[in-house]
C-alpha cells in the first residue's frame, strides 16, 4: 500500500479532512483506503462556478483519482479523463503523487438546463456514452499505461468496478458520495466529497482470480465458467456495502470512527494518513516555453487587443499574459 507505514495505530475521534487514509482488515485479506476532500474540493471547484450537478460529478471523480492515485509508489502522474457524447462531454482530474489533485469539466449549458427540468440530470446522464481512460505517467523515461473503460450511462461507481473486473482483475468495492453543506451564520456553502475503496488482496492469487468473461464474439450459447466467491471477500464485500452516503462525508465522523464502524467485528488497522491538496501545474515559465514552440507568426496571431499574448489555465482560470517583445530573438 503506497505510503503507508505498517506501524498501526490506535482508533481516533478526530477527524481530519483533506486525507487519504490506508487500512487492512488482516483476518478477510483486504486492503483498502478512506479519502475525504473539503477544502481541497471547494479549491478545485472555486474557479469555475459549475451548477451543482457538475459540481457534484467532479466532486465524485476527484475522490475515485484520488483513491487510485494514491496507489503509486512512485512520484508520478495519474489521470481520469472521460469523453463522451454527454451533456458533460468532458471531465479531467490530474492527481500528482503523493498528494496534488486539480479538475476541470466540460458541459453544455442548454442541455443542461433541459435534463435539469426533465429530471434526467444524474451523473451517468450527465456522462452519456463515450469512454473513460485511466493514465499513469512514470515520468519521461518511462512507458506510459492506460485503462479504458465504455461508458454507458452508467455513474463513476460502476464504471470504477468495470475497471477492475476488467483490466486489473482485482475483486474491488468503490463507494462513492458528495454534499454541499451551509456552514456559519452566513449559511456559507462548502462542498465535501468521501470514497471508499476496499480490495481482496489475498496471499493466494487462485483466492483472488475473477471469472473468466465471455469475449463478446463467441458463438451464441457459449458458457461462461461459474465462479464461486471466495467467502471472505463475500463478507468483507458485505460490510463494505452497508456504508452509506452520508457517513462518507460527515464532518463529524472520522475516516477511523467509520472504519471501525464497518469492520470492528474482524478488527481493522489504520496506517498513517496521508494529506491532500489542491494545486495546479501550470506556471508562467512553463507557457512561455510551451509558446516558444509556435513559430513568430503564430504567436502574433494571438495578439490580442491589448497588445498582448494571453493564456488561461483551463485548470485553474489563471490567466498570464506576455508582451509579443518577450520572445524575440
Amino acid at each position: 500500500m503506497s505510503g503507508a507505514t505498517e506501524r498501526a495505530k490506535f482508533v481516533s475521534d478526530d477527524g481530519v479532512d483533506d486525507a487519504v487514509l490506508p487500512f487492512a482488515v488482516e483476518p478477510l485479506d483486504v486492503r483498502g483506503r478512506v479519502v475525504r476532500l473539503g477544502e481541497a474540493l471547494d479549491l478545485v471547484l472555486a474557479p469555475h462556478d459549475y451548477p451543482p450537478e457538475v459540481a457534484r460529478l467532479v466532486g465524485e471523480a476527484s475522490a475515485l483519482t484520488v483513491l487510485l492515485g494514491t496507489s503509486l509508489k512512485f512520484e508520478g502522474r495519474f489521470q481520469l479523463q472521460t469523453r463522451t457524447d454527454g451533456i458533460v462531454d468532458m471531465l479531467v482530474v490530474d492527481f500528482d503523487a503523493p498528494d496534488r489533485v486539480r479538475a476541470l469539466a466540460r458541459f453544455k449549458t442548454e442541455a443542461l438546463d433541459s435534463a435539469r427540468a426533465a429530471g434526467a440530470a444524474s451523473p451517468g446522464q450527465l456522462l452519456g456514452r463515450g469512454h473513460l481512460a485511466f493514465t499513469i505517467d512514470r515520468g519521461p523515461d518511462q512507458s506510459r499505461y492506460q485503462g479504458v473503460v465504455a461508458l454507458e450511462g452508467q455513474g463513476l461507481e460502476e464504471a470504477a468496478h468495470q475497471y477492475f473486473r476488467q483490466s486489473e482483475q482485482i475483486p474491488t468495492l468503490v463507494r462513492l458520495a458528495v454534499a454541499e453543506m451551509l456552514e456559519g451564520a452566513g449559511g456559507q456553502r462548502r462542498w465535501r466529497t468521501g470514497g471508499l475503496l476496499v480490495q481482496f488482496l489475498p496471499h493466494s492469487p487462485e483466492r483472488g482470480r475473477m471469472p473468466d468473461f465471455d469475449p463478446g464474439d463467441a458463438p451464441a450459447g457459449t458458457m461462461v465458467p461459474e465462479f464461486s466467491e471466495d467467502e471472505a471477500w463475500a463478507e468483507a464485500k458485505a460490510l463494505a456495502a452497508t456504508v452509506e452516503d452520508h457517513e462518507l462525508v460527515d464532518p463529524m465522523l472520522s475516516s477511523e470512527r467509520l472504519l471501525y464502524r464497518l469492520f470492528h467485528e474482524r478488527g481493522v488497522k489504520v496506517f498513517d494518513s496521508m494529506p491532500i491538496r489542491y494545486a495546479c501545474r501550470c506556471s508562467r515559465d512553463g507557457i512561455e516555453t510551451m509558446l516558444r514552440r509556435f513559430t513568430p507568426q503564430e504567436r502574433k496571431d494571438m495578439i490580442g487587443d491589448d497588445g498582448k499574448i494571453g493564456v488561461t489555465c483551463e485548470f485553474c482560470n489563471v490567466k498570464r499574459e506576455f508582451a509579443p517583445g518577450e520572445f524575440d530573438p
